[in-house]
């Protein structure tokens, strides 16, 4: 079965970290681009972070720059999201995609940032 598979998140306090991960199950990430998007209650969802097929571009949202760091391992089939100084309003599922020949999402993954 082609998907991606999604690990990590949860609750932290605010200023916490967490790390989100997305491994593909079928198929390989090599060419494939890889973004991050959230949606919070209520929202629609949003782009987060994304990633060039080999790592060599990464691009942020005002709103995680500086806090957000986005990584590859392809010969893992690995996908990374290091979330730093995280915010109440950080708060939402998590999602990872990639994009080339087909698209692909992972199942989402709650993020939960609360004192």
């Amino acid at each position: 079965q082609l998907q991606l598979v999604q690990s990590g998140g949860g609750s932290v306090q605010p200023g916490g970290s967490l790390t989100l991960s997305c491994a593909a199950s079928g198929f390989t990430l090599d060419g494939y681009k890889i973004g991050w998007f959230r949606q919070a209650p209520g929202k629609e969802r949003e782009g987060v972070s994304c990633i060039s097929s080999r790592g060599g571009s990464t691009e942020y949202a005002e709103f995680v720059k500086g806090r957000f760091t986005v990584s590859r391992d392809n010969a893992k089939n690995l996908v990374t999201l290091q979330m730093n100084s995280l915010k109440p309003e950080d708060t939402a599922v998590y999602y990872c995609n990639a994009h080339y020949a087909n698209d692909y999402w992972g199942q989402g993954t709650q993020v939960t940032v609360s004192s």
